[in-house]
């Protein structure tokens, strides 16, 4: 079983990336499971999903504890959040920002992408208030084995209910300028 955990804040669309995520999978014919965590329903709180991905039935409804990957869409919470606890050596992390130096790198698989500024290009969101939930996926696509760039622009089509082709740009250029450190 793949497990993703992703950090984010309300309204930057960590729980619809989780799901577009499942959908993905679902649609390369893997078993999904996809749910949020909140504490304060409010934007800009922080918010924590989940995505679980597997060849068999998924039995399993907890937290993710022990993930395969963690996604950050806010580098923010890193200063608050321990966003690498219990993620698995050599697991993979994508982080919304430009390169940096996280302490843990070594242990781990990282990927940064500038998923604001390609939200902002792309007009998902506001200057404020930037989506950066596709952007991000696209980095994801990137990094890991997981699913297919293909099947996550398929399933971002399927669930958005509105600027799909800004959504795919999106997607796109985050694929094309991730960054591995």
């Amino acid at each position: 079983m793949y497990e993703v955990r992703f950090h984010g804040r309300g309204g930057q669309g960590a729980v619809t990336a989780s799901k577009i995520l499942a959908t993905a999978a679902f649609l390369e014919g893997k078993w999904v499971t996809s749910f949020p965590f909140f504490g304060t329903e409010r934007r800009g709180a922080p918010v924590t999903a989940f995505t679980r991905v597997d060849d068999r039935r998924i039995e399993l409804r907890s937290q993710i504890y022990e993930p395969d990957a963690v996604i950050v869409l806010d580098r923010s919470l890193m200063s608050i959040v321990n966003v690498t606890e219990g993620l698995k050596n050599e697991g993979v992390i994508i982080v919304n920002g430009k390169s940096g130096n996280l302490k843990e790198a070594g242990k781990f698989k990282v990927g940064y992408v500038d998923a604001t500024s390609i939200a902002l290009r792309n007009g998902l969101g506001d200057p404020s208030h930037p989506i950066v939930n596709t952007a991000i996926l696209g980095a994801f696509s990137k990094i890991s084995d997981l699913v297919s760039l293909q099947s996550i622009k398929s399933a971002t089509t399927d669930m958005v209910p509105s600027k799909k082709k800004e959504n795919v740009n999106a997607i796109q250029e985050a694929y094309e300028e991730t960054e591995l450190n």
